[in-house]
């Protein structure tokens, strides 16, 4: 009896324990700390899965706010871009048409190509709200160069689709297409004759297709164009304006409940009490942080052993070629990322350019504003264009500010050459001496990053038989 009564007590008391243990188990704090702990962790999935379109939300807001531009008009920069465009990682060697449509209230939208010619040519992408890109147009695009009329559809749209046109067919009413039209070189007349082609552009309603409105362009070239992301609770409140204005998606109806637990309904007032807000600003650093460690080491390498990467991992670019269609693949982390850096979609990447990107010298250091590095780009380089060398803002991905230029290309005729027609081209806070032509300004006082530019590139750049060799630091000069 004794020993039953014994082990009944120690039964008992290793009940008690074992119930203490699962009670300390759980997690700590009132009602109200664990909504707040809910509201960051799900801040940082929505910054993560919403950053697309809410990079998209944030150009149609500069252009809204600081052009005179207006939706179903196109904002265009009448001179290459300088860093009062703050869009991420632009191309400041051709003219930028941006022609933002929205087929809620006016139907199908056409969005008229001119041929390609001596005039003139351009390399466009045609997106939905989300990026997904619909088509490209140009010479590497569905018109290939012979100049077309693509008809953006409304979601759903069962009406016909007349003849001539190249139809299609968004999930969203709203989007852009970005249209760069080339430049030959960057003297006063070429620019000209750039934008004079690329104000051919024409964009105006199916229904008025009859008898076509002019189409208004309004000329950001002097405004302060800063489209980069926030990393605070103002990212939802673009998040919120593109719940409010586009369809759900079939693929995203798991994010309805994430988005309600921060705040964000369709059809209900996005009003963050002082609490939720905090707890959104600590969800968006903390996505802050995870992405750009993301960025930093997960590029893939677009030579084995070097430095140069891609601009977007396998597993995006095939996402975007399949129209994120997939049902067994869905990469939001990827795609949450590129669109940290970059923006726009290609629906034939490769054909019309190509891009790399490097964030480290040839001994893996990071670039350093306040040094001195050179990049050889070897002879006969495989484009059929141009190629272009571009330095960004490591931080903000975007043109460093008060810089009086930001690239070197092949369209540059005072570019010096070596004996070898290889050119060599420099980055730093002052031009090494004799070499100001072949020059790239850095900010002492900022990190950088860079973009190679292959624009029409050929079969030698992708078997890599021609291969752009790593930065190298230099002693200054």
């Amino acid at each position: 009896m004794i020993r039953d009564c014994w082990t009944g007590l120690v039964g008992a008391v290793l009940a008690i324990v074992g119930f203490a243990t699962v009670v300390q188990a759980q997690p700590s704090g009132t009602s109200a700390d664990l909504a707040s702990r809910a509201v960051e962790r799900r801040a940082i999935e929505a910054m993560n899965w919403g950053m697309a379109a809410v990079n998209t939300d944030l150009m149609l807001q500069e252009m809204l706010n600081k052009t005179t531009g207006k939706m179903n008009q196109i904002v265009y920069w009448s001179r290459p871009l300088d860093w009062r465009n703050q869009t991420l990682t632009p191309n400041p060697d051709a003219i930028y048409l941006m022609a933002f449509f929205n087929t809620k209230d006016a139907g199908p939208i056409v969005l008229e190509i001119p041929a390609a010619g001596e005039d003139g040519s351009l390399n466009g992408n045609i997106v939905d709200f989300w990026q997904v890109p619909l088509e490209d147009a140009g010479p590497s695009g569905a018109d290939a160069g012979k100049g077309g009329k693509y008809l953006v559809l409304p979601p759903g749209y069962t009406g016909s689709v007349p003849v001539g046109y190249i139809a299609l067919r968004s999930t969203t009413y709203g989007g852009y297409a970005l249209l760069r039209s080339n430049l030959k070189s960057h003297s006063e007349a070429d620019i000209a004759r750039s934008v004079a082609y690329g104000k051919k552009v024409k964009l105006y309603p199916l229904s008025q297709a009859a008898s076509p409105p002019h189409t208004v362009f309004a000329d950001a070239a002097d405004v302060l164009f800063d489209s980069t992301i926030r990393y605070d609770a103002s990212f939802f409140t673009s998040l919120d304006r593109v719940v409010q204005s586009e369809p759900w998606l079939s693929r995203d109806r798991a994010m309805i409940d994430v988005l309600r637990t921060l705040g964000i309904e369709k059809g209900k007032t996005f009003n963050p009490d002082a609490k939720t807000k905090a707890a959104l600003e600590t969800g968006a650093r903390e996505a802050q942080a995870w992405l750009e460690a993301r960025y930093d080491t997960g590029l893939p390498p677009f030579y084995p052993g070097s430095h140069w990467n891609s601009l977007a991992s396998p597993e995006m670019i095939a996402a975007v070629q399949s129209d994120f269609d997939d049902p067994d693949k869905y990469p939001v982390d990827a795609r949450g990322m590129t669109y940290t850096y970059a923006f726009v979609g290609l629906k034939r990447l490769g054909t019309g350019q190509f891009y790399l990107v490097s964030l480290r010298d040839k001994d893996g250091n990071p670039f350093d504003g306040g040094k001195t590095y050179r990049m050889t780009v070897p002879a006969n380089p495989p484009v059929e264009q141009y190629w272009s060398l571009t330095a960004y803002d490591r931080q903000r991905h975007t043109l460093i500010r008060n810089m009086p230029r930001a690239s070197r290309s092949s369209q540059i005729p005072e570019m010096q050459k070596n004996a070898d027609g290889s050119v060599d081209v420099y980055l730093g806070p002052a031009a090494p001496a004799g070499k100001e032509p072949n020059w790239i300004p850095t900010d002492p006082q900022r990190a950088f990053e860079v973009m190679f530019r292959a624009y029409a590139p050929t079969k030698a750049f992708f078997d890599k038989t021609w291969k752009l060799p790593d930065i190298e630091k230099v002693a200054a000069q």
